[in-house]
Order: C-alpha cells, then structure tokens, then sequence
C-alpha cells in the first residue's frame, strides 16, 4: 500500500485519541513524544550518519535547565525561553561538535559519555540551578491567552512538534544535504564528488541536539519541576537503545522504538510483582530478555519489518515521478577545453609507504577529447597513482596539473570541484540508497541548497534539476530501467556503470575510470565501449586503469604501461603490443596472448 493513506490515519488517530482514551494513556503519549524527539535527531547522526553519540540526555537538560532558569529566576516567557534555549543548544553543540566530531572509531562514543557526564554534575553543582533539588515553580505554556498547562493541550503541542520535526527531518534527507549525510559512511567516495565531510557531520550533530533541546524545553512546561536525574548518562543510553530497537536508519523508527520501549517497561512493571512477587526486581532482567529476543529476529529494527509487511506495490513513489516529469532547469554545464589542449600533467610524480616505491617518479600529458590507458600487472601501482592525480593520497615527490593549475596537495574534495572525477576499484555505491540517488550524489557540487532550505522544502526546483539530471545519466548508460531499485540488488557487473553514470553526472572535464568494464559480460562491454567513445566525441578526457586487453586495445588513443611503480614503456596501442619489453615483463612470455596471467578471470555479472 501508498504511504500517504497509511499517513491519514495515522494522523487521525493522533488528533482522536485525546477524545476517547484515559487519561493515562494521554500522558504515556506526552512521554513517547518527548522521546521521540531526541531518538529523532539520534536516528539521523547515529543511524544515518554512524556516529555514536550517548549524550543527548545532555541536550535535553540543556534545553529544560534553560527555560526553567529563564522563566523563575528571571520571570520572563517561556517563548524566549525556548528560542534562548534553542540558541544556547546551539552554540553548545557545535563548540563539542567540532572539537569531538575530529575522533573516530571509539574515542568519539567515550568522548560523548565525557561530556554528558560533566554537563550533568553541572547541572547538579550550580548553586543558581537549584543543585541536585533542581528547579520548581516552572510556568506552564500559554498561546494566545489558552493554558497549555493540561495533558490534552500538552499532547497536541507534543505532537505537532514531534510531526513537523519528522516532517522537516524526511525533506532533509530527501535532499541533496541527505544524501551527503547518507554518505558519510562512505569517507574517500563522498568527498571524491566533493562532499564536505566535516561540515556535515556538524549539521547532524547540532541538528539532533536541537531536537534534545526542544524535548527539554517542552519536558519543563509540562513537568514544572525539574531535577538532574531525567538528563544523566543511564538516559543517554536508554535514547540510543531506542534508535536501535526502533529502526536506526528510519525517521517512523524513532517513534516505533520511544513506544515500544516505554509501553513495554511499564507492562513489565505492572504485570510481573503479580508474578514472582514484589520482593524480586526482575524487571530489568525480563526487558532485556525481550530486547535481545528483538534484536535477534529484528537486527536493522521494529520499524524496517512492519514496513516490508505492509509494502505491497515497487517502483517509483509518486512524487519521485512527479519529480522527474515536471519541467525542471537544466543544470549548467562546464565549457569544454579545445581538442588536443593539455588537460592533465603529472610530473615525476612518486609515492612512498615507508621503504616501499610503490609509484616511482611516473610523468605522462593526456590531452583533451583523448582516451589514455594506464595497464600493468597486479600491483604495478596503477590504483595508487589515481588516488595520486584524485587528491585521495598524498604524494611524496612530485607534481599534477589539471588545465593549468597545479592540484596536487588540494584534496579530493576541491580537486572534484574543478572537474576531475574518478571510479574505484571496489565498487563504492551506498547499498540501501537507490540507483537515481546514487548517481545525483555524483552532482552534488552542481547545487548549492544547504541543509536548513531542504528541511523546510525550499530547494524543490534545484532537487528536481539534479534528479533529472541522474535520470539522463542513467538512460545515457542504459540503466534507465533500474533507477528506482536498491543500488545494492543490481549484480556487480551493473553496479560498475552505476558508478560511471555518478561520475558523469557531475560533468567531469577528466574522468578517472578504474577497471570500469571488471565484471562486465562482453555485450555489456560492448555498450560501454559505446559509450566511452561517444564521451570522447564530445571533448572529454577519460584515463582508465583496465586488466582486458582487447577492450583496451579497441578503444584508447595512448597506452601507459607500469611494472612495480615504474614507467616501462608509452605510446598508441599497436606500438606497445609489439614493444619486446612489455611482452617480456607485463605478458610473462606468453605467446602474443593479451592478457594477464596472475589475475584470476572476472565472473559474468
């Protein structure tokens, strides 16, 4: 079934049920709501973004200890206590932002314990925040005269909150800023298409806090007390076991995982004293049997299962097609160097790992609307001097122009800005991310729309302008059939021209194709070829780094062959088939056989 009929009555069922359930039921509401909120923005940074974060508790009491300040000691609204709170969380948050954003691996989840832990031993050591007895005597919220001070009025201001901040947080990632933030995981391929890794990572990290901040804020005017204890570390954690019982990587899975874990914490609480009696605290030893039982036959989440049961039709959504049938602008193009105009010169370029020479001063030109091969061996260093020309390594020594300017030592990302592009050996595609928006991550340096625009659905006319624009690349490619199916269901072989239509998306001058045609069967190489040669009719440069000899061979103007990092011999295709050095050490003596013989054949697709 759609999404949208799902949706009404959902709504419907929101705005009835102040009117026919117990007060009781209303107030576990007001509590899942305010949940839901902070497991919203964990669901975007960790889920999403994959960055662990146990300290959004902090946030939550940054936003409550900040109204309630604001509202007894200083007697002002508690409408300026939400927009002091909010800015306050703000600041607070990209301060800890950027300076625990730069760790990785495990030291970033212990640094966001650190300061969860300070912050609440300040909130319980300040003599102005009531110490470890808090704050009381908090007015509760009015609107034009109306008192929100009761449960109802509570539920509604809760949950219309709560539904817009989803609403703002689905437009985020159905955006070029979401599918950076979807990438983040991807490292060297996001910022190979020019995506800001760090800036990013601060958007989601302050945008979750924002989400703590407004729960704390709406926590405080329904509570009218608050105390230390709701915003420590056992909260912090309790959110992020949320996030992940109700589906980390989905925005309903945040309010899936908030329900769930509250409704099934106070059954346990009333129905097992009748049980085993009240002088056993079995509570918590039964809650997590049954979240390890859930976490066993439901590993991605609650919230991922009951949408594949409901999901009964495929294809695109309806406004993906709306998207890509209405008349959109066509995205600007770069202008083209003039046919044999120097477009890329590497310099006696060389790398070093330690005592290994793994590219040993290599220099050769590529000229406009020309095809160049870069073939050797296993190991000849073919890889590592594309992350050399891309910017993804370092060099040792050396230098790489590209139209005239010197690029070497300007990293992947600004190197991807001026119009070199580049594939990968390993295919790098974001699995669950579709074929469309794969590839329109590959133009995300052709729109500029930022993060806070998409979340409130202001960047429509420049996402549809990139949509389309993948849409034609995939049709270019002939994969126009597949655009809407998970990248990561197509066979490896498909998977490979994914990746070149990403790269063509944004209108590269060069482009960098690392064993585009491994895995591919011979009528797709076929196509590919096809392909390559029409890009090259139309004034790009392509350099590729390919194992098949014959498509090699059939297709390339210039031909660089490398032996252990080192040049062994250069020029068109005919001369190096018969140069005695490469079919000494590149064919190892085989009998004018094209091929190579330490590489195992690539499977069909």
């Amino acid at each position: 079934m759609r999404a949208r009929p799902v949706l009404i009555v959902v709504l419907l069922l929101l705005a009835a049920l102040p009117w026919v359930a117990p007060s009781f039921w209303i107030t576990q509401m007001n509590y899942i709501g305010l949940y839901s909120l902070v497991v919203l923005g964990l669901v975007l940074l960790t889920g999403i973004g994959g960055l662990t974060s146990f300290g959004q508790s902090a946030f939550v009491g940054l936003g409550a200890y900040t109204t309630a300040w604001m509202t007894t000691a200083g007697g002002m609204s508690p409408w300026l206590g939400l927009i002091a709170a909010l800015v306050l969380t703000c600041l607070v948050a990209y301060g800890l932002g950027a300076i625990t954003l730069r760790l990785s691996g495990h030291y970033l989840p212990l640094c966001t314990l650190a300061w969860c832990l300070a912050l609440y031993y300040v909130y319980g050591n300040l003599d102005f925040l009531g110490r470890y007895d808090g704050i009381s005597g908090i007015p509760s919220l009015t609107m034009g005269g109306w008192s929100l001070g009761s449960t109802s009025a509570m539920y509604g201001l809760i949950w219309v909150l709560l539904l817009l901040s989803m609403w703002a947080t689905h437009n985020l990632l159905d955006s070029r800023s979401g599918r950076a933030i979807r990438s983040l995981r991807s490292g060297t391929m996001a910022e190979s298409f020019g995506v800001d890794l760090a800036h990013c990572k601060i958007v989601i990290f302050v945008y979750a806090a924002l989400l703590g901040g407004l729960s704390g804020w709406l926590y405080a005017h329904m509570q009218r007390a608050i105390s230390p204890s709701p915003f420590g570390l056992s909260y912090g954690i309790e959110y992020l076991f949320m996030a992940v019982v109700g589906g980390s990587g989905s925005v309903w899975g945040a309010v899936v995982g908030a329900a769930a874990i509250l409704i099934v914490k106070d059954q346990l609480q009333d129905v097992l004293p009748g049980l085993v009696g009240t002088g056993m605290n079995v509570e918590l030893l039964a809650f997590g049997v049954l979240m390890i039982l859930v976490l066993q036959f439901a590993r991605d989440g609650i919230w991922p299962v009951l949408s594949r049961l409901g999901r009964a039709d495929e294809g695109l959504s309806p406004a993906r097609l709306e998207m890509l049938r209405a008349p959109a602008a066509d995205l600007p193009c770069r202008a083209r160097p003039q046919a044999g105009e120097p477009v890329l010169q590497v310099d006696r370029v060389r790398k070093e790992f330690g005592g290994l020479v793994a590219v040993n001063d290599i220099s050769f030109t590529l000229r406009a609307g020309e095809i160049m091969g870069l073939i050797g061996p296993n190991g000849a260093g073919k890889s590592t001097t594309f992350d050399l020309i891309s910017g993804v390594q370092p060099l040792t020594s050396g230098a790489v122009q590209f139209m005239g300017q010197r690029i070497d030592g300007l990293g992947a990302r600004r190197i991807a800005g001026l119009g070199l592009t580049r594939s990968f050996q390993h295919v790098q595609l974001m699995p669950d991310m579709t074929v469309l928006e794969n590839v329109a991550l590959g133009a995300h340096l052709r729109g500029d729309a930022g993060a806070w625009a998409a979340a409130l659905r202001l960047d429509r006319a420049q996402e549809a302008s990139l949509l389309r624009e993948a849409a034609r690349q995939l049709k270019r490619v002939g994969l126009d059939d597949v655009l809407d199916r998970p990248a990561g269901s197509l066979p490896l072989g498909r998977q490979r021209i994914v990746e070149i239509a990403r790269a063509l998306c944004s209108d590269p001058i060069l482009l960098l194709l690392d064993e585009p045609a491994a895995g591919l069967r011979f009528q797709e190489k076929q196509a590919l070829a096809e392909v390559l040669d029409q890009l090259r009719q139309e004034g790009m440069s392509l350099l590729l780094v390919e194992h098949d000899m014959d498509f090699v061979m059939g297709l390339t103007d210039h031909l660089l062959v490398m032996d252990f990092g080192t040049r062994l011999a250069e020029g068109p295709p005919a001369a190096i088939q018969s140069d005695p050095a490469v079919l000494e050490a590149y064919l190892g003596g085989l009998d004018e056989t094209w091929g190579v013989p330490d590489r195992p054949a690539e499977e069909p697709a």
